[in-house]
C-alpha cells in the first residue's frame, strides 16, 4: 500500500509520537553581560545526527526559525539511516518535501513540519538529517549544547553519501524534533485506541542536557532512562523518551531558552504526543542570582513557578514528575544563601505539592557524609554535573511503574 494510500484509508493524519527533540533557543542569549560572535552559514550543508527513542515506519521532522528575524531558506533537506562520522546509508537516503516542495523558506518566528516519509526507524536508531542553506543567512535558532557531533560542509552535500572537507560542530541548527508513527505496518494504520503509546519529556537545564557525560555517547539521564524503558517494552508498551532540556536555563528569566515557566507550552506540551513530564530544574535560578543581584530569586518565587507549571501540565492531561535540585557545593555560583534556596525548593518539592511524584535526585547523586556536594565518584569535575555513572544512578532511581498507567 503506498504511502498515500495509507493516509487516505486513515482519514486523518497518522498518530504522531516524538521520538527525539532538542529545545530551541536563541544563540545570541546568554548569560546577563555574556556575547557570543555572531554566526552565520552560506552555501554549506549541515547534517544532523539525532539519537531516537521509540522507533516507527513513517517519520517527519520539524524545522524551526522560531527566534529568527530574518527568513532562512533550505534549497534541499534529507534524512538517511547514519552509518557514523557523518556518513549515510544511501540506501535509506529520503528527499524531504514541505508540501509537496523540496525546497522550503521559513518566515520569521515560523516553524514547519516535513510532509511523511515512509523510513523504517528501528528504536533507538542512528539518523542524519542533512539541510543545504543557499543563502547568507545568520543563525539564530539552535540548540547549542548538543553533545552530539554534527557536520558542516561547503556546497549542497545533502545527498552525499559521506560530507567531503567537512568541520565539526556541537549545535543543532533549525532542527527541532523528529516524530515518528507505527502507520504502515503490516496491521495498516494503527488504531491508537488498541496500541496506545507515551511519550515522557524530559524537562530542565545541563544537568537534563547531559553536561559533563561522555561526548557523543548518549549517556544524559535521560537516555539512560529510555534503555530502561525499551528493555521494558513488554510491560510498558510503546514509550519514547525525549530531550527538551537547554543548558543554562532558568525557571523565571529569560536567558539561555525562554524561561522554563513560559517554554513549558512550546517544549512540552506542544511535542508530538506528550503524556508525562520530568522536571528537573531551577538551580541556576538560585546560582546565576547569586552571581546577578538584579536577577537574584527567591526559593517562594521558584515555587511558585513549579506551582504555575503544574496547573499548566493538568490543564494539558500531561503528568508531571518533579526533581529534588541535585547538590552543588564547590561549583562556581554556590554559596550558603543558594544552598538554604535549595533546600526550601527541595522541602516543597518532596511535599504534597500537586505533582503525581517526586524523582529525589537530591537523595540519590549527594555525598552522605556532606550532603551538599555530589557524590566523588558521581562528580563530572565542576561538582555541579554527574558524570555517566551519575545520570546512570539518577535514572535508575526512576520506578516505571508510573509509565504503566
Amino acid at each position: 500500500m503506498t504511502l498515500a494510500m495509507l493516509l487516505s484509508a486513515a482519514c486523518v493524519q497518522p498518530p504522531w509520537f516524538a521520538t527525539w527533540y532538542a529545545a530551541p533557543q536563541n544563540y545570541n542569549i546568554l548569560f546577563p553581560g555574556s556575547t557570543v560572535p555572531p554566526l552565520a552559514i552560506s552555501n554549506q550543508s549541515i547534517r544532523q545526527i539525532v539519537h531516537t527513542s521509540h522507533g516507527g515506519s513513517l517519520i517527519r521532522i520539524k524545522l524551526s526559525n522560531v527566534f529568527g528575524t530574518t527568513p532562512v531558506t533550505f534549497g534541499e533537506a534529507r534524512v538517511a539511516r547514519s552509518t557514523g562520522n557523518g556518513g549515510i546509508n544511501p540506501a535509506t537516503n529520503r528527499v524531504l518535501r514541505f508540501d509537496g516542495r523540496s525546497s522550503v523558506t521559513l518566515a520569521p518566528g515560523e516553524e514547519r513540519w516535513s510532509d511523511p516519509v515512509s523510513l523504517q526507524v528501528p528504536t533507538q536508531a542512528n539518523l542524519a538529517i542533512s539541510l543545504y542553506v543557499p543563502l547568507n543567512t545568520p543563525v539564530v535558532t539552535t540548540h547549542t549544547i548538543g553533545m552530539q557531533t554534527n557536520y558542516l560542509a561547503s556546497g549542497n552535500q545533502a545527498g552525499a553519501a559521506t560530507m567531503g572537507n567537512a568541520t565539526t560542530t556541537g549545535m543543532y541548527y533549525w532542527l527541532s524534533e523528529v516524530d515518528a508513527s507505527t502507520a504502515g505496518g503490516s496491521g495498516g494504520v494503527t488504531d491508537l485506541a488498541a496500541h496506545p503509546y507515551k511519550v515522557v519529556v524530559a524537562f530542565g537545564d545541563s544537568i537534563t542536557d547531559g553536561y559533563g557525560s561522555t561526548f557523543g555517547a548518549n549517556r544524559r539521564w535521560p537516555n539512560d532512562l529510555d534503555n530502561r524503558v525499551q528493555a521494558a517494552a513488554d510491560d510498558l508498551g510503546r514509550v519514547s523518551v525525549v530531550n527538551a532540556a537547554i543548558s543554562g536555563n532558568r525557571w523565571i528569566y529569560d536567558g539561555v531558552g525562554p524561561a522554563a515557566v513560559t517554554r513549558f507550552a512550546h517544549d512540552v506540551a506542544g511535542v508530538s504526543g506528550a503524556t508525562h513530564v520530568m522536571i528537573l530544574l531551577g538551580v541556576n535560578d538560585i546560582g546565576l542570582g547569586e552571581l546577578y543581584p538584579p536577577q537574584n530569586v527567591s526559593a517562594g518565587q521558584i515555587i511558585a513557578a513549579m506551582q504555575a507549571t503544574i496547573a499548566q501540565a493538568k490543564a494539558s492531561r500531561i503528568k508531571i514528575y518533579l526533581a529534588t535540585l541535585t547538590p552543588y557545593n564547590g561549583a562556581s555560583y554556590y554559596d550558603a544563601a543558594g544552598e538554604m534556596k535549595r533546600e526550601a525548593v527541595n522541602a516543597f518539592v518532596r511535599s504534597a505539592n500537586g505533582a503525581d511524584g517526586v524523582l529525589d535526585f537530591d537523595r540519590i547523586v549527594q555525598d552522605p557524609s556532606n550532603p551538599t556536594t555530589l557524590l566523588p565518584a558521581f562528580d563530572s569535575g565542576d561538582h555541579l554535573h554527574p558524570n555517566d555513572a551519575g545520570y546512570q544512578a539518577m535514572a535508575n532511581s526512576i520506578d516505571l511503574g508510573v509509565l504503566e498507567d
